[in-house]
């Protein structure tokens, strides 16, 4: 029986940017493994529903939503059992995910507030990961998620401006003008130096629209930019 694994690549690095740093900020512990696993079975779990309510066959993904929530509660129940308030990141995503409900019921969920709750759900796993290593939820664990939300944006409006809305003038403008301002939000969020690690990202929206590029490649530059982001905010939060 083949696996039903979700085929937006670029999400991947969503789930495990966000939760790593918040692990290296926080100090990895063994609470982190089950919750990473849990995370992962939940990520897993939301395609099933979204193909289901897409396609409105909830009978024919049943099983698959099964098989990965069944093991997301029970990873997740574990660190949740260490530090109760844990619950409270849970409770704040149920928003986000009613959002991707909606639009998948709707059969839009390429649109870009969808995109944002999105990148919102995915970053919360770095808020975690910090809380649970550190035991509170400081201003790094807000740091971790505020800069790989900002930088995971500005990943949506660059690859839907030259993907999907790569004919629309209006919609390039707009990721030109997130982008122009994408290092300042960073430093005003208190990125310091690290706002550098948002430099790439600005440069490739300028000067990398309008070229004829096949989704591979634009999907494999996409991943050595977040790499460099990764490395750029790890030093900065270890430092």
């Amino acid at each position: 029986m083949k696996a039903l694994i979700p085929k937006q690549h670029g999400a991947w690095a969503m789930l495990l940017i966000p939760f790593l740093l918040g692990m290296i900020k926080g100090g990895p512990v063994f609470w982190h493994i089950p919750l990473f696993l849990g995370w992962l079975f939940l990520y897993l779990a939301v395609y099933p529903i979204t193909l289901a309510l897409k396609k409105r066959q909830i009978k024919s993904y049943q099983k698959w939503i099964y098989y990965y929530s069944v093991p997301a509660c029970c990873f997740l129940i574990i660190p949740v059992f260490h530090k109760p308030p844990l619950i409270w990141v849970g409770v704040s995503l149920l928003p986000l995910f009613l959002i991707h409900m909606y639009y998948a019921r709707r059969k839009n969920e390429r649109a870009l507030v969808n995109d944002i709750a999105g990148v919102l759900f995915f970053c919360s796993g770095g808020l975690a990961s910090c809380w649970l290593g550190t035991g509170t939820l400081d201003g790094w664990a807000w740091f971790i998620f505020s800069q790989s939300a900002l930088f995971f944006i500005g990943s949506s409006f660059y690859v839907k401006s030259v993907i999907r809305e790569r004919k629309n003038s209006v919609f390039a403008y707009w990721s030109w003008g997130y982008h122009l301002l994408l290092p300042f939000l960073s430093a005003l969020l208190g990125a310091g130096w690290a706002f550098l690690a948002f430099i790439p990202s600005s440069l490739r929206a300028w000067f990398f629209h309008g070229r004829d590029w096949p989704a591979k490649t634009i999907g494999i530059l996409e991943i050595v930019n977040a790499c460099f982001f990764f490395a750029v905010i790890c030093m900065f939060i270890t430092r």
